[in-house]
């Protein structure tokens, strides 16, 4: 048996929380995941709550235990780290783009451990040497330091983890 779809209008307006549906609804939403303030606030102005209002919920949230940036950059260093095998640098730079501030920044890139990261990076440089179908040594070792480049790991451990696979 199937039902029928629910069409969405995109031009039907969205509907606004009072502030005692937003408490709970933002409650569910942060708790689903971390989340960082800029956006449970970005979420609290599509549902028409601003100011005052959205800045005193967000403050109940921290102080509930809802929301954390803290939290939320070690999660998010954590899992674009492992999962997504991002660098550093792309993962310092999304979280600027974030508004994270700098001190949870430093605790997030914390979760970060050196040994894990250069075997990170040593299992890509020999996954994409691999794949790369290039005679030339000097075209195969820039394609994949320009790889490398774009997922943010550092032009120098980059570098030595061509060296050290291409010296095998």
């Amino acid at each position: 048996m199937s039902y029928p779809r629910k069409e969405y209008n995109p031009d039907q307006p969205k509907k606004y929380w009072s502030l005692a549906e937003a408490k709970v609804r933002i409650a569910s939403f942060c708790a689903y995941q971390e989340r960082y303030q800029q956006e449970v606030r970005d979420k609290l102005h599509e549902r028409g709550i601003y100011g005052e209002d959205a800045e005193e919920l967000i403050a109940y949230m921290i102080n509930e235990g809802f929301l954390n940036e803290e939290r939320f950059a070690q999660a998010f260093v954590r899992g674009k780290f492992r999962i997504k095998k991002w660098g550093r640098n792309k993962i310092l730079q999304e979280l600027k783009f974030r508004q994270i501030s700098p001190y949870c920044i430093k605790s997030g890139m914390k979760e970060i451990e050196a040994d894990e990261y250069w075997e990170t990076l040593i299992q890509l440089v020999d996954k994409k040497a691999s794949l790369i179908k290039e005679s030339d040594d000097f075209k195969k070792r820039y394609k994949i330091h320009q790889y490398l480049i774009g997922r943010g790991f550092e032009n120098d451990l980059i570098q030595n983890a061509i060296e050290t696979i291409f010296s095998k």
